[in-house]
């Protein structure tokens, strides 16, 4: 019989982890040159709908996601969010223009809909209870690299490369992070031909009410992720940054190592308690943010603001697996990315209509979401969360 270590760190297992990271910096890797490519298109007052719009889509997929990934497969949903990740990539330098650009991101969007919906899905149906918090800790680490390593990337080539290589380069590494999954088998019992049908989502399949708790911490800390997405390339400008991609590094690479250790202590001292120390670690960063007036308090908030993320997310998709049933958690999964996309998108949205084009209202917009991030520790504290029980404590 194989051991917990070698069923959880199977090489099917460090084949997603690879996927996943190739997949995040596919999209991410444009992040910092997009707001200035809007500009230079005529679209400086739109900043705000490039992560806006690309959320809305992405919340609008998950529940169609979320159902074929219980029926079609966790496979086929991943393939088909690459797809138009691929597209996409392509299809960015034809429409040039403001209008263009904005309906490609509306589409793009769909991408991750679909294909982290599935990823999750496949690695919650492969990991053992006793490890799900390391082994997704591990899993959210792969992605969150390619969430460093793609604004990184996508900062350095600008100074060298014209901004259409930059999306065939996003198209490519799309590509890859599909081919890589060649020959992995469908972790789904008895999946479903496709058909039309199957997407259509009655309506208590647009929500799975388990998983209610995770929902509402995870939507009130995402809210800061779509502000920093949103303005800290503009404010990395307003601080004479060279790379404007430099935060997303910092707090990257800062959650590096919290990953592991956050999943792994989430196993063992319970999901609640590591997400109060991540929702006040969270709350820090934005107010350092909110009042920086230097690079290095600029970037030791991109510190804070990984430590307090790489610690919550992991923490909060294991969460969402402890109270899913495994027949819906395609669903379960869907759910807890709608209130990722509509924290993100919210975050977006509000805080470039706060920012305004104007340096002087960007603390606003990082107050702002460090208020709400308080709100989910005082709702970690003493919400009504207590009486969600884990599917295990119901056998």
């Amino acid at each position: 019989m194989a051991t917990a270590s070698q069923r959880v760190y199977s090489w099917h297992f460090w084949l997603m982890c690879l996927s996943s990271f190739l997949f995040f910096a596919s999209f991410n890797l444009l992040i910092p040159e997009l707001p200035a490519y809007l500009t230079q298109l005529g679209g400086a007052d739109y900043k705000g709908l490039i992560i806006g719009l690309f959320a809305v889509t992405a919340c609008l997929a998950r529940p169609f996601s979320g159902k074929l990934a219980d029926t079609w497969g966790r496979l086929p949903v991943m393939y088909a969010g690459v797809l138009v990740c691929v597209l996409c990539g392509l299809l960015y330098p034809l429409f040039a223009t403001v209008t263009g650009f904005l309906v490609l991101r509306f589409l793009h969007g769909f991408s991750t809909g679909f294909t982290p919906t599935g990823n999750s899905a496949y690695i919650a149906d492969v990991v053992p209870l006793e490890r799900r918090g390391e082994a997704i800790g591990i899993f959210g680490l792969a992605g969150s690299l390619g969430m460093a390593a793609g604004p990184a990337l996508g900062g350095e080539m600008a100074k060298y490369f014209p901004v259409e290589i930059l999306f065939y380069t996003s198209s490519a590494l799309a590509a890859i992070s599909v081919l890589v999954l060649a020959g992995m088998k469908e972790t789904l019992p008895n999946p479903q031909k496709f058909s039309w049908k199957l997407l259509r989502v009655r309506r208590h399949e647009l929500f799975e009410p388990n998983v209610l708790p995770p929902f509402i911490v995870m939507i009130l800390t995402v809210f800061c992720f779509g502000a920093v997405l949103t303005l800290t390339p503009d404010f990395s400008e307003h601080l004479n940054m060279g790379n404007k991609g430099l935060f997303f590094t910092c707090f990257t690479v800062s959650s590096l190592g919290i990953r592991f250790l956050a999943g792994r202590a989430s196993d063992k001292y319970g999901r609640v308690q590591i997400l109060r120390v991540s929702s006040l670690l969270l709350v820090i960063s934005m107010v350092i943010l909110a009042t920086a007036q230097t690079k290095f308090q600029f970037l030791a908030s991109a510190v804070l603001f990984g430590i307090g993320s790489g610690m919550n997310s992991p923490t909060l998709y294991a969460w969402c697996i402890d109270l899913s049933h495994p027949e819906s958690r395609g669903r379960a999964m869907a759910t807890i990315y709608i209130a990722l996309e509509l924290g993100i998108g919210l975050g977006a949205f509000l805080s470039g209509w706060l920012y305004g084009n104007n340096a002087a209202r960007l603390p606003l917009a990082f107050w702002t979401a460090g208020a709400l991030c308080f709100a989910a520790f005082l709702y970690l504290m003493f919400g009504s969360h207590a009486k969600y029980k884990s599917q295990e404590e119901l056998v």
